[in-house]
């Protein structure tokens, strides 16, 4: 239901445009979350974006670098992320919440999930 485009191979420094295509409306979900996960470390929530206000959520590690927004004429939430550093590396997610919650970050929040894309940043 959920399907992620966009990552890839990026130096340092780059910008890389994510996109997560939701099949049915983006209007059914409460929010549409981005999250990432490096080898060896846990799921992390990188930004989310709800129906209700559209005004996203970000991680500390994010704010100013990447940018969250959503068409609802295409049903697709972009995750756009500029100055991109080493340890942003990772495979990207996004979900799917049905309902509010207070814990946008919290990866168990979500029903559903994309399969993921690898973004690597390096030179």
């Amino acid at each position: 239901q959920l399907v992620e485009s966009g990552g890839g191979l990026v130096q340092p420094g780059g910008s890389l445009r994510l996109s997560c295509a939701v099949s049915g409306s983006l209007l059914d979900y409460h929010a549409i979350g981005w999250f990432r996960q490096a080898p060896g470390k846990e799921r992390e929530g990188v930004s989310s974006i709800s129906r209700i206000n559209s005004r996203p959520h970000y991680a500390d590690s994010v704010k100013g670098r990447f940018t969250t927004s959503r068409d609802d004429a295409k049903n697709t939430v972009y995750l756009q992320m500029n100055s991109l550093k080493p340890e942003d590396s990772g495979i990207y997610y996004c979900a799917a919440e049905t309902w509010y919650s207070e814990d946008w970050n919290n990866p168990s929040e979500y029903d559903y999930w994309g399969q993921g894309t690898q973004v690597t940043v390096s030179s």
